[in-house]
Parts: C-alpha cells; structure tokens; sequence
C-alpha cells in the first residue's frame, strides 16, 4: 500500500518486489497448470480466428487485478480482457490517476498451441509516463524489470542492449501477418530491402526483451495496444534504446501515433528503421 506522504517513484522503490510476487503468483496459479493442458472449453475467440483468449487469460487478468490493486490503492487497471469486454475502460489510460497496464497472456496463440513463447506483461504509468515494468515468461522461468531512470534488468542482471555488429542485416520482428490489413502489410514491406533481415513477431513482450537484450535489433510495429507495447517500451529505454513512429517521436501509451513504428536496441537503429517505414507511406 502507498503511504499518504509517499511518491510513487517511493512506492516504486519500496514494493516493486511485491509487484513481481504478485505476477509471479498468478502465473502459478492460473497460466502454467494449463500449459499444454488446455481443454476445448477453455479457449475462446475474440474477433477473428487468430484472436484467442483462454481461461488463463481472464483468470489471470482477474487475480492481478485483486492483487495491483490492493497494493497502491486509488489506482486503475487497464487489463486486455476488461477492455474487450468494455472498450471505454482504455481511457484511463489518459486521466490522472497510476495506471496498470496488463496484458495477462502475450501470446495466446503460442500458448494454446503449447508453444513456451508467452509471456505475462504489467506496467504502470502515470499521465501518460512509464514508470516501471514487469515481463515475466513463466514456462521459461525468465523474468525481466524496469524501473524508469533505474535500469532494465533480467533475473537480476543489468541489461545493455548496445548498437547492432557493423556488417550484417538488421534483424527486425514486424507485425504479423495475420494481424495486419493490407495497409499495414504494404507499409511494412518497405523493410524488405538490402541489409536487413526482418519476420513475423511472436510473442510481442518477448520481441522486446530480445530487443533490450541485445538479441533482436528492432521490432516494427502497426497496432497500439498498450498492454502490448506499455512494458516492452519501458524495458527497451531503459536498455539504451530508443523508439519512434513515423514523425519521428516517441510511442506514446496514450495513443493517436503515427504507425508504423519502431523500438531499436540503439537510437541509430531506430532512426534507420523508422526512415525505412516513413518510404511506404
């Protein structure tokens, strides 16, 4: 619970331990028991065939929801699930009040099909700011952190996600696309070209952690979910990288980007990226 003289970078400070605890608990307790042990019932569609959503997703939704509230009472969760289910919860988003920022399950489809490429994703902002954030890929027991003006870390160790080698492709995860109009298809084709080396995304959170790990050089990007990008941006600042839409500043959470857009392991990469993305529109 935040205390009544307490910021919430103090709170931060104090209980981001406690957040961890609480995204670890529900991982346990509604994803992994039905890792690869889904049953029919259990899997549902949300607005097309490549759009699931299983138990685990709302059950999990639901106890991080309990538990990221009880812990800064006042605060608002903006969860996936609670959004399909009622659109003009996503408006917190804009308003004053500490938002949680949840996506219980990214990566759905990799998780019905028994795939270990999903991940749990949590961040707060405030007014728009990123403040923290909790990536967690529980059936790979990996978990990632980032506390805004502190660093990004991974089970403990810092992260530095550095500029790509000199000399090779640009390796890029872009939108997949199965999720993307032919819009967005014909505006990320502009990475097709030489010296760079793009493909379908996965799991999003876990593109960015490759980013910030300095695995993955960039991802592309033509949706603006924020429990998709909220936690990944934050992890990849704090890195060393950089993102940027196609006017050249930075993602906002609070939406109305120009899209495509581009998080990098560097600025430079970013810069590159997006200049590619800006030729196709």
């Amino acid at each position: 619970m935040i205390e009544e003289t307490e910021t919430i970078d103090e709170f931060l400070a104090r209980r981001s331990a406690d957040v961890e605890k609480a995204v670890r608990e529900a991982a346990a307790a509604e994803i992994l028991p039905r890792f690869r042990r889904l049953a029919a019932h259990e899997v549902d569609r949300k607005t097309g065939p490549h759009d699931l959503v299983t138990d685990a997703d709302r059950l999990a939704e639901r106890r991080l929801t309990e538990a990221l509230g009880a812990l800064l009472p006042g605060s608002l969760v903006v969860g996936e699930e609670a959004v399909h289910a009622d659109p003009a919860t996503y408006e917190a988003i804009q308003g004053d009040t500490p938002v949680w920022i949840v996506d219980p399950v990214d990566g759905t489809r990799q998780f019905v099909h028994g795939d270990d490429g999903f991940c749990t994703l949590v961040a707060l902002a405030h007014r728009g700011a990123l403040l923290a954030s909790w990536t967690y890929a529980p059936a790979r027991n990996e978990f990632a952190t980032a506390l805004r003006g502190r660093g990004a870390f991974l089970d403990g160790r810092r992260l530095f996600a550095g500029p790509p080698a000199p000399g090779r492709d640009l390796s890029v995860a872009t939108s997949h696309p199965d999720f993307t109009t032919d819009a967005q298809k014909r505006a990320l084709r502009a990475l097709w070209t030489d010296n760079v080396a793009p493909r379908p995304c996965g799991s999003a959170g876990l593109e960015y952690l490759a980013v910030a790990r300095g695995e993955l050089d960039a991802v592309a990007f033509s949706w603006e979910a924020a429990w998709d990008h909220a936690a990944g941006l934050l992890l990849i600042e704090e890195a060393g990288g950089a993102h940027l839409t196609l006017t050249g500043e930075p993602f906002r959470v609070t939406g109305s980007n120009a899209l495509p857009f581009t998080a990098a392991r560097d600025a430079g990469t970013a810069r590159r990226v997006a200049e590619l993305l800006r030729t196709a529109v």
